[in-house]
Protein backbone atom coordinates (compact mmCIF):
# COMPACT_ATOMS: atom_id res chain seq x y z
CA UNK A 1 0.00 0.00 0.00
CA UNK A 2 1.12 3.72 -0.60
CA UNK A 3 1.50 5.98 2.78
CA UNK A 4 0.75 9.31 3.26
CA UNK A 5 2.84 11.21 6.31
CA UNK A 6 2.34 15.11 6.46
CA UNK A 7 1.07 15.40 2.83
CA UNK A 8 3.68 13.52 1.58
CA UNK A 9 2.82 10.35 -0.19
CA UNK A 10 5.10 7.05 0.37
CA UNK A 11 5.44 4.77 -2.20
CA UNK A 12 7.45 1.22 -2.76
CA UNK A 13 8.12 -0.75 -5.04
CA UNK A 14 5.46 -2.74 -6.92
CA UNK A 15 6.44 -6.51 -7.86
CA UNK A 16 4.23 -9.66 -8.50
CA UNK A 17 1.13 -6.93 -7.62
CA UNK A 18 2.03 -6.28 -4.29
CA UNK A 19 4.19 -2.88 -2.73
CA UNK A 20 6.68 -3.56 -1.18
CA UNK A 21 9.24 -1.18 0.77
CA UNK A 22 12.24 -0.46 1.11
CA UNK A 23 15.35 0.42 3.12
CA UNK A 24 16.39 3.07 1.21
CA UNK A 25 14.37 6.00 -0.17
CA UNK A 26 14.44 8.68 -2.58
CA UNK A 27 13.14 12.19 -2.35
CA UNK A 28 10.55 13.34 -5.16
CA UNK A 29 10.58 17.12 -5.26
CA UNK A 30 8.06 19.66 -6.62
CA UNK A 31 10.32 21.07 -9.39
CA UNK A 32 9.08 24.77 -8.69
CA UNK A 33 9.43 25.23 -5.15
CA UNK A 34 11.69 22.40 -4.18
CA UNK A 35 9.43 20.94 -1.78
CA UNK A 36 9.07 17.29 -0.67
CA UNK A 37 5.97 15.57 -2.26
CA UNK A 38 7.01 11.84 -1.77
CA UNK A 39 9.61 9.46 -0.60
CA UNK A 40 10.32 6.68 -3.26
CA UNK A 41 11.56 3.09 -2.68
CA UNK A 42 15.16 2.23 -3.78
CA UNK A 43 15.30 -1.55 -5.36
CA UNK A 44 18.15 -3.55 -4.31
CA UNK A 45 19.70 -5.65 -6.49
CA UNK A 46 17.74 -8.80 -5.41
CA UNK A 47 14.43 -6.98 -5.80
CA UNK A 48 14.99 -6.65 -9.38
CA UNK A 49 15.91 -10.20 -9.44
CA UNK A 50 12.31 -10.94 -7.60
CA UNK A 51 10.85 -8.61 -10.68
CA UNK A 52 11.99 -10.36 -13.14
CA UNK A 53 11.10 -13.61 -11.89
CA UNK A 54 7.73 -12.44 -11.29
CA UNK A 55 7.39 -11.02 -14.67
CA UNK A 56 8.80 -14.33 -16.09
CA UNK A 57 6.80 -16.52 -13.97
CA UNK A 58 3.53 -14.44 -15.48
CA UNK A 59 4.60 -14.83 -19.16
CA UNK A 60 5.13 -18.76 -19.02
CA UNK A 61 1.75 -19.45 -16.55
CA UNK A 62 -0.59 -16.87 -17.21
CA UNK A 63 -1.91 -16.76 -20.56
CA UNK A 64 -4.15 -13.41 -21.17
CA UNK A 65 -5.63 -13.44 -24.28
CA UNK A 66 -5.91 -11.12 -26.98
CA UNK A 67 -9.16 -9.82 -26.36
CA UNK A 68 -8.38 -9.88 -22.52
CA UNK A 69 -5.56 -7.81 -23.12
CA UNK A 70 -7.53 -5.63 -25.29
CA UNK A 71 -10.51 -4.84 -22.65
CA UNK A 72 -7.87 -4.40 -19.71
CA UNK A 73 -6.28 -1.53 -21.56
CA UNK A 74 -9.41 0.15 -22.01
CA UNK A 75 -10.65 -0.15 -18.74
CA UNK A 76 -7.26 1.47 -18.23
CA UNK A 77 -7.75 4.33 -20.06
CA UNK A 78 -11.12 4.99 -18.50
CA UNK A 79 -9.76 4.90 -15.31
CA UNK A 80 -6.99 7.64 -16.46
CA UNK A 81 -9.54 9.61 -18.30
CA UNK A 82 -11.32 9.63 -14.31
CA UNK A 83 -8.57 10.57 -12.53
CA UNK A 84 -7.44 13.17 -15.02
CA UNK A 85 -7.32 16.06 -12.59
CA UNK A 86 -5.54 14.03 -10.25
CA UNK A 87 -2.75 13.16 -12.98
CA UNK A 88 -2.31 16.35 -14.12
CA UNK A 89 -1.84 17.96 -10.97
CA UNK A 90 0.80 15.14 -10.13
CA UNK A 91 2.62 15.92 -13.65
CA UNK A 92 2.51 19.80 -12.41
CA UNK A 93 4.67 19.07 -9.10
CA UNK A 94 6.68 16.20 -10.42
CA UNK A 95 7.31 17.25 -13.46
CA UNK A 96 7.05 20.98 -13.40
CA UNK A 97 4.77 21.07 -16.61
CA UNK A 98 2.20 24.04 -16.38
CA UNK A 99 -1.35 22.75 -16.46
CA UNK A 100 -2.11 23.01 -20.25
CA UNK A 101 0.85 21.34 -21.02
CA UNK A 102 -0.28 18.19 -18.19
CA UNK A 103 -3.66 18.21 -19.46
CA UNK A 104 -2.30 17.31 -22.77
CA UNK A 105 -0.37 14.66 -21.80
CA UNK A 106 -3.11 12.78 -19.99
CA UNK A 107 -5.16 13.69 -23.09
CA UNK A 108 -2.32 12.18 -24.93
CA UNK A 109 -1.58 8.81 -22.54
CA UNK A 110 -5.45 7.89 -22.73
CA UNK A 111 -4.96 7.69 -26.44
CA UNK A 112 -1.48 5.70 -26.29
CA UNK A 113 -3.68 3.20 -23.99
CA UNK A 114 -6.81 2.79 -26.72
CA UNK A 115 -4.23 2.54 -29.28
CA UNK A 116 -2.38 -0.31 -28.19
CA UNK A 117 -5.79 -1.57 -26.36
CA UNK A 118 -7.03 -1.45 -30.16
CA UNK A 119 -3.36 -2.89 -31.13
CA UNK A 120 -3.99 -6.51 -29.18
CA UNK A 121 -6.35 -7.69 -31.43
CA UNK A 122 -4.64 -7.17 -34.88
CA UNK A 123 -1.49 -8.56 -34.27
CA UNK A 124 -1.04 -10.95 -37.23
CA UNK A 125 1.49 -12.83 -39.89
CA UNK A 126 1.45 -12.85 -43.30
CA UNK A 127 1.59 -15.90 -46.04
CA UNK A 128 4.89 -16.53 -47.57
CA UNK A 129 4.61 -17.73 -51.25
CA UNK A 130 7.08 -21.05 -52.00
CA UNK A 131 7.16 -20.37 -56.02
CA UNK A 132 10.50 -21.86 -56.42
CA UNK A 133 10.44 -25.51 -57.63
CA UNK A 134 10.48 -28.76 -54.91
CA UNK A 135 8.29 -26.92 -53.02
CA UNK A 136 4.47 -27.37 -54.51
CA UNK A 137 2.81 -29.39 -51.46
CA UNK A 138 4.45 -27.08 -49.15
CA UNK A 139 2.48 -23.80 -47.45
CA UNK A 140 4.16 -21.29 -45.53
CA UNK A 141 3.00 -18.25 -43.36
CA UNK A 142 4.40 -16.50 -40.08
CA UNK A 143 2.58 -15.74 -36.96
CA UNK A 144 3.88 -12.89 -33.94
CA UNK A 145 4.69 -13.84 -30.79
CA UNK A 146 5.52 -11.98 -27.78
CA UNK A 147 9.25 -12.11 -26.86
CA UNK A 148 8.83 -11.85 -23.04
CA UNK A 149 10.09 -10.02 -19.94
CA UNK A 150 10.90 -6.05 -21.53
CA UNK A 151 12.33 -3.98 -19.13
CA UNK A 152 11.20 -0.51 -19.63
CA UNK A 153 13.37 2.64 -18.92
CA UNK A 154 11.85 5.67 -19.41
CA UNK A 155 12.60 9.87 -18.89
CA UNK A 156 11.56 12.25 -16.83
CA UNK A 157 10.01 14.87 -19.33
CA UNK A 158 7.24 12.83 -20.02
CA UNK A 159 6.53 10.49 -17.47
CA UNK A 160 3.20 9.58 -18.19
CA UNK A 161 2.57 9.37 -22.12
CA UNK A 162 6.59 7.71 -22.38
CA UNK A 163 5.84 4.88 -19.91
CA UNK A 164 2.36 4.06 -21.70
CA UNK A 165 4.28 3.90 -24.76
CA UNK A 166 6.65 1.03 -23.11
CA UNK A 167 3.80 -0.32 -21.56
CA UNK A 168 1.01 -0.16 -23.52
CA UNK A 169 2.01 -1.98 -26.79
CA UNK A 170 4.15 -4.37 -24.58
CA UNK A 171 1.01 -5.89 -22.80
CA UNK A 172 -0.94 -5.72 -25.65
CA UNK A 173 1.69 -7.86 -26.92
CA UNK A 174 1.53 -10.63 -24.45
CA UNK A 175 4.22 -9.38 -22.93
CA UNK A 176 5.33 -8.93 -19.39
CA UNK A 177 7.65 -5.71 -18.02
CA UNK A 178 9.73 -4.60 -15.56
CA UNK A 179 9.95 -0.72 -15.39
CA UNK A 180 12.37 1.26 -14.08
CA UNK A 181 10.68 4.83 -14.52
CA UNK A 182 13.03 8.04 -14.01
CA UNK A 183 14.47 8.95 -10.33
CA UNK A 184 13.23 12.50 -10.71
CA UNK A 185 9.66 12.10 -12.70
CA UNK A 186 8.53 8.13 -10.65
CA UNK A 187 5.17 8.84 -8.76
CA UNK A 188 2.74 8.64 -11.94
CA UNK A 189 4.46 5.54 -13.07
CA UNK A 190 3.53 4.07 -9.47
CA UNK A 191 0.03 5.33 -9.88
CA UNK A 192 -0.51 3.75 -13.33
CA UNK A 193 0.46 0.17 -11.72
CA UNK A 194 -2.48 0.94 -9.35
CA UNK A 195 -4.53 1.61 -12.56
CA UNK A 196 -3.56 -1.22 -14.23
CA UNK A 197 -3.98 -3.52 -11.14
CA UNK A 198 -7.36 -2.11 -10.58
CA UNK A 199 -8.54 -2.62 -14.51
CA UNK A 200 -7.55 -6.53 -13.89
CA UNK A 201 -4.28 -6.96 -15.41
CA UNK A 202 -2.98 -10.16 -13.44
CA UNK A 203 -0.15 -9.86 -11.11
CA UNK A 204 3.34 -10.18 -12.36
CA UNK A 205 2.37 -8.59 -15.78
CA UNK A 206 3.51 -5.06 -14.79
CA UNK A 207 6.36 -4.03 -12.07
CA UNK A 208 8.19 -1.18 -11.05
CA UNK A 209 11.45 -1.29 -9.56
CA UNK A 210 12.31 2.53 -8.81
CA UNK A 211 15.97 3.68 -8.31
CA UNK A 212 19.27 5.16 -10.37
CA UNK A 213 19.80 4.58 -13.52
CA UNK A 214 23.52 3.50 -12.30
CA UNK A 215 22.51 0.81 -10.16
CA UNK A 216 18.28 -0.35 -10.73
CA UNK A 217 19.62 0.59 -14.41
CA UNK A 218 22.45 -1.53 -13.98
CA UNK A 219 20.47 -4.54 -12.01
CA UNK A 220 18.31 -4.62 -15.03
CA UNK A 221 20.53 -4.97 -17.36
CA UNK A 222 22.54 -7.73 -15.77
CA UNK A 223 19.95 -9.96 -16.17
CA UNK A 224 19.75 -12.00 -19.04
CA UNK A 225 15.99 -12.91 -18.82
CA UNK A 226 15.07 -9.40 -19.70
CA UNK A 227 14.40 -10.57 -23.84
CA UNK A 228 14.57 -7.04 -24.85
CA UNK A 229 14.97 -3.37 -23.67
CA UNK A 230 12.91 -0.27 -24.87
CA UNK A 231 14.97 2.83 -23.64
CA UNK A 232 14.26 6.92 -23.93
CA UNK A 233 16.46 8.83 -23.21
CA UNK A 234 20.04 10.19 -23.30
CA UNK A 235 22.43 8.94 -26.62
CA UNK A 236 24.99 7.77 -24.05
CA UNK A 237 23.38 5.76 -21.82
CA UNK A 238 21.64 4.31 -25.04
CA UNK A 239 25.09 3.98 -26.22
CA UNK A 240 25.78 2.09 -22.95
CA UNK A 241 22.24 -0.08 -22.76
CA UNK A 242 23.18 -1.31 -26.78
CA UNK A 243 26.57 -2.54 -25.02
CA UNK A 244 25.64 -4.46 -21.93
CA UNK A 245 22.38 -6.21 -24.22
CA UNK A 246 24.52 -7.99 -26.87
CA UNK A 247 22.50 -9.78 -29.77
CA UNK A 248 18.83 -9.03 -27.19
CA UNK A 249 16.17 -6.49 -28.88
CA UNK A 250 16.58 -3.21 -28.12
CA UNK A 251 14.59 0.04 -28.97
CA UNK A 252 16.17 3.49 -28.55
CA UNK A 253 14.62 6.65 -28.40
CA UNK A 254 17.58 9.08 -28.19
CA UNK A 255 18.17 13.06 -28.20
CA UNK A 256 17.92 15.39 -31.22
CA UNK A 257 18.99 19.11 -31.89
CA UNK A 258 16.17 19.83 -34.41
CA UNK A 259 16.50 21.35 -36.98
CA UNK A 260 13.28 23.79 -38.74
CA UNK A 261 13.81 25.45 -42.14
CA UNK A 262 11.81 28.50 -43.15
CA UNK A 263 12.36 29.10 -46.85
CA UNK A 264 11.05 32.36 -48.26
CA UNK A 265 8.10 30.97 -49.87
CA UNK A 266 7.02 29.66 -46.49
CA UNK A 267 3.01 29.97 -46.91
CA UNK A 268 2.29 32.04 -43.53
CA UNK A 269 5.77 33.56 -42.01
CA UNK A 270 3.79 34.64 -38.86
CA UNK A 271 2.45 30.77 -38.12
CA UNK A 272 5.89 29.80 -38.77
CA UNK A 273 7.40 31.53 -36.45
CA UNK A 274 4.43 31.31 -33.43
CA UNK A 275 4.99 27.40 -34.11
CA UNK A 276 9.13 27.31 -33.98
CA UNK A 277 8.90 29.90 -30.67
CA UNK A 278 5.80 27.97 -29.08
CA UNK A 279 7.49 24.50 -29.71
CA UNK A 280 11.07 25.36 -28.53
CA UNK A 281 9.36 26.52 -25.12
CA UNK A 282 7.05 23.87 -24.69
CA UNK A 283 7.64 21.99 -21.57
CA UNK A 284 10.81 24.19 -21.21
CA UNK A 285 12.41 22.67 -23.98
CA UNK A 286 13.08 19.12 -22.66
CA UNK A 287 11.55 17.01 -25.48
CA UNK A 288 13.25 15.17 -27.90
CA UNK A 289 11.69 17.19 -30.98
CA UNK A 290 11.86 20.65 -29.74
CA UNK A 291 12.77 23.13 -31.85
CA UNK A 292 16.33 24.47 -31.83
CA UNK A 293 17.53 25.26 -34.78
CA UNK A 294 15.29 27.46 -37.05
CA UNK A 295 17.30 27.91 -40.34
CA UNK A 296 15.39 30.92 -42.43
CA UNK A 297 16.26 32.29 -45.74
CA UNK A 298 17.68 35.69 -46.04
CA UNK A 299 15.17 37.62 -47.32
CA UNK A 300 12.50 36.93 -44.72
CA UNK A 301 15.16 36.66 -40.95
CA UNK A 302 14.74 39.99 -39.98
CA UNK A 303 11.35 39.80 -40.01
CA UNK A 304 11.03 36.26 -38.93
CA UNK A 305 13.63 37.27 -35.69
CA UNK A 306 10.91 40.34 -35.45
CA UNK A 307 7.64 37.85 -35.43
CA UNK A 308 9.91 35.67 -33.16
CA UNK A 309 10.31 38.07 -29.97
CA UNK A 310 7.02 39.13 -30.08
CA UNK A 311 5.51 35.77 -29.74
CA UNK A 312 7.81 35.09 -26.63
CA UNK A 313 7.35 38.28 -25.13
CA UNK A 314 3.48 36.71 -25.20
CA UNK A 315 4.63 34.08 -22.51
CA UNK A 316 4.08 33.92 -18.87
CA UNK A 317 6.95 32.23 -17.25
CA UNK A 318 7.04 30.77 -13.72
CA UNK A 319 5.20 28.66 -11.17
CA UNK A 320 3.30 26.18 -13.32
CA UNK A 321 0.54 25.73 -10.33
CA UNK A 322 -0.50 29.17 -11.93
CA UNK A 323 -3.18 28.11 -14.93
CA UNK A 324 -2.18 31.22 -16.94
CA UNK A 325 1.49 30.39 -16.68
CA UNK A 326 2.82 29.27 -20.57
CA UNK A 327 6.34 28.20 -18.98
CA UNK A 328 7.33 26.11 -16.13
CA UNK A 329 10.75 25.06 -14.30
CA UNK A 330 13.36 23.02 -15.66
CA UNK A 331 13.55 19.63 -14.44
CA UNK A 332 16.39 20.57 -11.88
CA UNK A 333 18.30 23.45 -10.87
CA UNK A 334 21.55 22.20 -12.20
CA UNK A 335 19.96 21.45 -15.55
CA UNK A 336 18.73 25.37 -15.54
CA UNK A 337 22.32 25.88 -14.21
CA UNK A 338 23.43 24.18 -17.00
CA UNK A 339 21.39 25.88 -19.98
CA UNK A 340 22.72 29.21 -18.38
CA UNK A 341 25.80 28.10 -19.02
CA UNK A 342 25.42 27.60 -22.98
CA UNK A 343 24.24 30.50 -23.30
CA UNK A 344 26.86 32.69 -21.75
CA UNK A 345 29.19 30.48 -23.75
CA UNK A 346 27.20 31.29 -27.27
CA UNK A 347 27.55 34.98 -25.98
CA UNK A 348 31.47 34.96 -25.47
CA UNK A 349 32.02 32.99 -28.50
CA UNK A 350 30.26 35.99 -30.35
CA UNK A 351 26.39 34.91 -30.24
CA UNK A 352 23.99 37.13 -29.56
CA UNK A 353 20.80 37.00 -27.22
CA UNK A 354 17.61 38.56 -29.15
CA UNK A 355 15.20 37.66 -25.86
CA UNK A 356 15.65 36.43 -22.57
CA UNK A 357 18.83 34.45 -21.58
CA UNK A 358 18.03 35.00 -17.61
CA UNK A 359 17.56 32.34 -14.83
CA UNK A 360 15.69 32.57 -11.66
CA UNK A 361 17.03 29.22 -9.82
CA UNK A 362 15.34 26.13 -12.19
CA UNK A 363 13.06 28.84 -14.31
CA UNK A 364 15.14 29.42 -17.50
CA UNK A 365 13.55 32.18 -19.08
CA UNK A 366 12.66 31.48 -22.87
CA UNK A 367 15.56 32.29 -24.63
CA UNK A 368 16.25 33.37 -28.69
CA UNK A 369 19.61 33.67 -29.51
CA UNK A 370 21.31 35.24 -32.64
CA UNK A 371 24.62 35.08 -34.60
CA UNK A 372 25.41 31.77 -33.99
CA UNK A 373 28.12 29.15 -34.96
CA UNK A 374 27.68 25.58 -36.21
CA UNK A 375 30.28 24.26 -33.39
CA UNK A 376 28.34 26.28 -30.36
CA UNK A 377 26.56 23.76 -27.73
CA UNK A 378 23.45 25.59 -28.11
CA UNK A 379 24.02 24.34 -32.00
CA UNK A 380 25.70 20.76 -32.12
CA UNK A 381 24.46 19.42 -28.91
CA UNK A 382 21.30 18.66 -27.65
CA UNK A 383 20.20 21.75 -25.41
CA UNK A 384 17.32 20.10 -24.20
CA UNK A 385 16.24 23.60 -22.59
CA UNK A 386 14.37 26.55 -23.47
CA UNK A 387 16.59 28.13 -26.35
CA UNK A 388 16.08 28.38 -29.48
CA UNK A 389 18.97 29.44 -32.46
CA UNK A 390 17.89 31.52 -35.39
CA UNK A 391 20.26 31.25 -38.29
CA UNK A 392 20.10 33.11 -41.64
CA UNK A 393 20.68 31.08 -45.08
CA UNK A 394 21.00 32.45 -48.82
CA UNK A 395 20.33 29.40 -50.50
CA UNK A 396 18.18 25.86 -49.93
CA UNK A 397 21.30 23.61 -50.44
CA UNK A 398 23.26 25.09 -47.44
CA UNK A 399 20.06 25.02 -45.48
CA UNK A 400 19.81 21.18 -46.35
CA UNK A 401 23.69 20.73 -45.59
CA UNK A 402 23.62 23.07 -42.38
CA UNK A 403 20.17 20.82 -41.00
CA UNK A 404 21.81 17.37 -41.93
CA UNK A 405 25.56 18.03 -39.99
CA UNK A 406 24.65 16.57 -36.79
CA UNK A 407 24.97 13.70 -35.05
CA UNK A 408 21.37 13.81 -34.38
CA UNK A 409 18.36 12.69 -36.87
CA UNK A 410 14.75 12.16 -35.07
CA UNK A 411 12.84 15.04 -36.65
CA UNK A 412 13.11 17.96 -38.92
CA UNK A 413 10.62 20.59 -39.90
CA UNK A 414 10.32 22.60 -43.39
CA UNK A 415 8.37 25.84 -44.48
CA UNK A 416 7.75 26.44 -47.70
CA UNK A 417 4.97 26.25 -50.79
CA UNK A 418 7.16 24.37 -53.23
CA UNK A 419 5.79 21.06 -53.72
CA UNK A 420 9.07 20.30 -55.17
CA UNK A 421 10.80 21.17 -52.59
CA UNK A 422 8.94 19.66 -50.36
CA UNK A 423 9.54 15.97 -51.80
CA UNK A 424 13.47 16.57 -52.26
CA UNK A 425 13.50 17.59 -48.70
CA UNK A 426 11.91 14.10 -47.74
CA UNK A 427 14.72 12.49 -49.23
CA UNK A 428 17.84 14.46 -48.27
CA UNK A 429 17.22 15.51 -45.23
CA UNK A 430 18.73 12.80 -42.77
CA UNK A 431 15.95 12.30 -40.47
CA UNK A 432 13.18 9.92 -39.11
CA UNK A 433 10.60 12.05 -39.52
CA UNK A 434 10.38 15.58 -41.94
CA UNK A 435 7.23 17.57 -40.98
CA UNK A 436 6.20 19.96 -44.00
CA UNK A 437 5.03 23.51 -42.84
CA UNK A 438 5.06 22.14 -39.66
CA UNK A 439 7.48 21.62 -36.96
CA UNK A 440 10.10 19.04 -35.84
CA UNK A 441 8.16 18.83 -32.64
CA UNK A 442 4.65 17.32 -34.12
CA UNK A 443 4.17 14.07 -33.01
CA UNK A 444 1.09 12.21 -33.28
CA UNK A 445 0.60 9.18 -30.98
CA UNK A 446 -0.35 6.24 -33.39
CA UNK A 447 2.33 7.38 -35.96
CA UNK A 448 5.70 5.81 -36.63
CA UNK A 449 8.42 7.63 -34.56
CA UNK A 450 11.97 6.79 -34.20
CA UNK A 451 15.88 8.68 -35.66
CA UNK A 452 18.43 7.53 -37.74
CA UNK A 453 22.19 8.26 -36.49
CA UNK A 454 22.13 9.52 -32.63
CA UNK A 455 19.14 9.71 -32.48
CA UNK A 456 18.35 5.32 -31.69
CA UNK A 457 17.20 2.57 -33.14
CA UNK A 458 13.64 1.39 -33.73
CA UNK A 459 9.96 3.16 -33.67
CA UNK A 460 7.70 3.46 -31.31
CA UNK A 461 3.72 4.19 -31.95
CA UNK A 462 1.89 1.45 -30.89
CA UNK A 463 1.33 -0.34 -33.58
CA UNK A 464 4.97 0.21 -35.16
CA UNK A 465 6.07 -1.12 -31.48
CA UNK A 466 4.11 -4.30 -30.67
CA UNK A 467 6.21 -4.81 -34.27
CA UNK A 468 9.37 -4.48 -31.97
CA UNK A 469 8.16 -6.18 -29.37
CA UNK A 470 6.68 -9.33 -31.43
CA UNK A 471 9.21 -12.09 -32.64
CA UNK A 472 7.78 -13.39 -36.22
CA UNK A 473 8.00 -17.22 -36.92
CA UNK A 474 7.51 -18.95 -39.32
CA UNK A 475 5.13 -22.09 -39.95
CA UNK A 476 5.51 -24.55 -42.69
CA UNK A 477 3.34 -27.28 -43.56
CA UNK A 478 3.69 -30.10 -45.61
CA UNK A 479 0.56 -31.38 -47.56
CA UNK A 480 -0.44 -34.86 -48.48
CA UNK A 481 0.02 -35.25 -52.37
Amino acid sequence: MNTYQNDVINYGIFINGEWKETAETTKVLNKYSGNVIAHIGNATKEDVYDAITSALEAFKTKKVGAFERYEILLRAADTVRERKEVLAALLVKEAGKVWKDAYAEVDRGIQTLIASAEEAKRISGEGVPLGQPGNENKMAFTIRVPVGVIGAISPFNFPLNLVLHKIGPALAAGNAVVLKPANATPIIACELANILTEAGLPSGFFNVVNGSGAKTGEYLLEDERIAMFTFTGSPGIGRHIKSKTGIRKVTLELGNNSPNIVHHDAPDLEKAAELCVTHGFSNAGQACISVQRVYVHEDIYDQFVEKAIKVAETLKVGNPEDPQTDIGPMISLKEAERAETWIKEAVVQGANIAYGGKRTESVLQPTILVNVKPDMKVICQEVFAPIISIISFSNIDEAFAQANDSQFGLQAGLFTSNLQLALRAVHELEFGGVIINGVSTYRADVMPYGGVKDSGIGKEGPHYTVQEMTDERLVVLNLND
